[in-house]
């Protein structure tokens, strides 16, 4: 080898310098596939499309508030689960009645006889961590009284009133 086959900086052949050989090139970046622009899909129902139009009409050049006050309202889909709103009242009135301050599990077991006819099947299961689903909603309704002020963190399970 000769005295230009070995690089300057760190007195290695070229062939093994990290100076001689500069990096491989990146590879190439992936096709990108096409992209198409999708068109938007209305759907209108014929009776629904047919009585807003009517109710259009009538209104001649009129406002749209009266096409809108023509639809039909929108289903409202039943829970799954009591919302954590319905046990707070609850919570406070069985806190009441013991007093202010009751242990966490014996807050539980009173809480169930009197909501228990308004439980659901989903409320009975399990949230994933493995906890009942209600009383998980109870301890939500917990921390929302807590925030309010009508109630207190207490003592480590112990449910207190403020």
């Amino acid at each position: 080898m000769s005295v230009e086959d070995y690089c300057e900086l760190c007195d290695l052949p070229k062939s093994t310098c990290i100076h001689g050989n500069p990096p491989a090139p990146p590879p190439p970046p992936p096709p990108r596939a096409a992209r198409v622009k999708a068109t938007p899909v209305v759907r209108r129902s014929s009776a629904t499309g047919s009585a807003s139009r009517a109710s259009t009409s009538a209104a001649g050049s009129g406002s749209r508030s009266t096409a809108a006050a023509t639809a039909a309202p929108a289903r409202r889909v039943p829970r799954k689960w009591t919302p954590p709103e319905v046990f707070a009242p609850v919570i406070l009135q069985v806190l009441e009645d013991a007093g202010g301050e009751l242990d966490q599990e014996e807050l539980f077991r009173r809480l169930e006889e009197r909501v228990s006819e308004r439980l659901t099947e989903a409320d009975r299961g399990t949230t994933p961590e493995g906890e009942l689903r209600w009383r998980y909603a109870a301890r939500r309704a917990r921390q929302a009284l807590i925030t309010e002020g009508q109630m207190t963190k207490g003592r480590p399970g112990v449910w207190a009133l403020a």
